[in-house]
């Protein structure tokens, strides 16, 4: 019995020392062994379309749109029109009170017919020798100024009643009844329906990358997943930075659409600034954010994960360019890229290309 005991505690002992070894190869091979479910992608080389993405609004086309003011201090006597009216040229907008003006007329016109009679009798004396024509000279000058002034008088009589040059809608009324202005007030603006540009603001880095004539797809509202309106031209780009948005603004003409475009409408525009025949080109979700860069994760034949320093070009909405770090056929990880570290084994599901924009 005593030997049969000391056989049992012996064995215990050995089983003691060896146990917690075995759980220790266990939990390692445990660790080697695991494996991350992700997705990948191979990278390729294909076009490549940068996109800037901007907010814009309709905007009249200069030269189509209209701001009246009036031609001297006065106090307003009728206001014929409000904001998103649409009106024909020619059709009267705001009417000024007519006393000062028709008093100021009447004084030129009584001034004119002065500088007249003493022109034609000084005349009349120079022809008789009895004045000399420097009396003349003097007469003429009188009656050139006059001519003038009574001129000018009839047009700012004119000018009282106010109405627009061109057809289109009011965009702005700063007219209120009993009121007196001045000539610095726009009282009434018109604006061109059937002429308008869309006015987006963009950074001067990306004001740099835009040319005239590239494209703009543009929707309603304040991002790329508004009502589509159709594809704008650019026309001009800014050459100054405004100093209130500290942004650059780019002209694009307005295209035409299956709804009228409202002057002050906000839209959204995708313009598409720089493309490239071969171009790195992999999909968004496979950038990884690195202190101030991005990296991506290699998978190489065994099924690791590396990560690698990647240099980003131009990005869509799907895709991003890589000018430095990938070549074209490597593997990388795409969905998963965030859940993993470096050296992890990936378990990938069937390689799916990179999609074209």
């Amino acid at each position: 019995m005593n030997v049969r005991a000391r056989g049992f505690r012996l064995t215990a002992m050995v089983a003691a020392v060896l146990l917690p070894g075995c759980s220790r190869d266990s939990g390692e091979d445990a660790a080697v062994q695991a494996v991350v479910n992700v997705r990948t992608a191979v990278v390729t080389k294909q076009a490549f379309t940068e996109t800037i993405g901007a907010l814009g609004v309709v905007s009249a086309r200069p030269g189509h749109m209209a701001s009246l003011t009036s031609p001297g201090a006065a106090r307003i006597a009728r206001v014929m029109v409000a904001p998103g009216q649409h009106v024909a040229a020619g059709t009267t907008l705001v009417e000024l009170d007519q006393t000062s003006f028709v008093a100021t007329s009447r004084t030129a016109a009584a001034a004119l017919a002065a500088a007249q009679r003493a022109y034609d009798r000084t005349k009349r004396l120079v022809d008789e020798g009895i004045t000399p024509a420097k009396d003349l000279e003097a007469a003429e000058a009188e009656l050139e100024r006059a001519k003038g002034d009574a001129s000018n008088a009839r047009r700012q009589q004119e000018l009282s009643t106010i109405a627009s040059p061109i057809g289109g809608v009011v965009t702005r009324v700063n007219a209120v009844v009993g009121a007196t202005i001045d000539p610095a007030t726009v009282l009434v603006e018109v604006a061109d329906p059937s002429a308008l540009d869309l006015l987006f603001t963009v950074t001067p880095t990306q004001a740099g990358q835009v040319r005239t004539g590239e494209k703009v797809q543009v929707s309603a509202g304040q991002n790329a997943a508004g009502e589509p309106l159709g594809v704008a031209t650019i026309v001009d780009v800014g050459g100054i930075v405004d100093t209130a948005s500290r942004g650059v603004t780019i002209r694009a003409q307005a295209p035409t659409t299956r709804r009228p475009l409202r002057i002050g409408e906000t839209v959204f525009g995708v313009i598409q600034s720089l493309a490239r025949v071969d171009a790195i080109v992999i999909p968004v979700e496979a950038l990884v954010p690195d202190g101030e860069g991005f990296k991506v994760f290699v998978v190489n034949a065994s099924n690791m994960a590396h990560a690698r320093e990647v240099e980003v070009g131009g990005r869509t909405d799907r895709l991003a360019e890589i000018t430095q770090g990938l070549a074209a056929g490597e593997r990388i990880v795409t969905y998963g890229a965030y859940g993993i570290e470096d050296s992890a084994k990936v378990a990938p599901t069937p390689v799916i290309p990179a999609q074209r924009p």
